[in-house]
């Protein structure tokens, strides 16, 4: 039985479905997604069709991202603000011009369902972006902060990797967890296009949405699967760059 942890897919559906052959499902597997299913690339309403006729065939945990929730609000409310079409949502839009009433009903039910974050029974906290509440994502007073925080993997990165948790000075959100997987933030921002580990957080944003690979691990063993970068799978569009 393997939990795989999956990265930003930006609307990448070929990368996902061919790291996903690399990955070679088993019936027993668990799937984490991090979240950020659309905004970048063309296949953004065939990516959500796809998770949810995955997810009747394995065990799926869908994770909510700030790119969901903006695609949600447009398709639920009609909200298309002008940062979020500038930062991938154009493409998002195109891709439900011309969805089915049918289909895009069960598009927000899927949506709708996005949990903010989980955790599993070793203690391993998936979340897409991070958290700010020293008590954990259970208490933040601005729950939309887990699809968006930031401070959480700079405070990772910028850690001293030599000090304990014994130690005063380590931060004390670390220390609720024994791991974390977020995404959100592509580590291509460090010159990287494969998953880090600062602490005990884990970033698997390998910058699927710009020039990286979509990237899936295996949170027991640490094997790591990518896809080609995406980009080269759609070689006439420029996704979010």
């Amino acid at each position: 039985m393997r939990t795989l942890v999956i990265g930003d897919i930006h609307g990448g559906l070929k990368a996902l479905q061919q790291v996903l052959q690399k990955v070679a499902p088993k019936e027993d597997d668990t799937f984490i997604f991090l979240g950020d299913y659309v905004d970048g690339w063309s296949d953004n309403a065939e990516t959500i069709a796809f998770l949810i006729e995955f997810s009747k065939e394995y065990s799926c945990i869908f994770i909510r991202g700030n790119h969901d929730e903006l695609a949600y609000q447009f398709l639920k409310h009609g909200d298309d603000n002008s940062l979020w079409l500038n930062h991938g949502g154009k493409s998002t839009q195109k891709s439900y011009a011309g969805i089915s009433s049918e289909a895009k009903e069960a598009h927000l039910r899927f949506f709708q369902k996005l949990v903010n974050y989980h955790v599993d029974s070793n203690n391993r906290l998936y979340v897409h972006a991070g958290f700010t509440n020293l008590h954990g994502p259970q208490n933040e007073y601005y729950p939309n902060l887990v699809y968006w925080d930031r401070t959480l993997w700079e405070m990772a990165c910028a850690l001293d990797q030599g000090l304990s948790k014994k130690d005063a000075r380590y931060p004390a959100r670390l220390k609720l967890f024994k791991e974390i997987y977020i995404g959100h933030t592509p580590v291509t921002r460090l010159g990287e296009t494969v998953p880090l580990h600062y602490a005990n957080v884990w970033n698997i944003d390998t910058g699927a949405a710009f020039k990286g690979p979509l990237s899936v691990v295996d949170v027991d063993t640490k094997e790591v699967w990518q896809s080609d970068p995406v980009y080269r799978l759609y070689p006439s569009e420029k996704g979010r760059n």
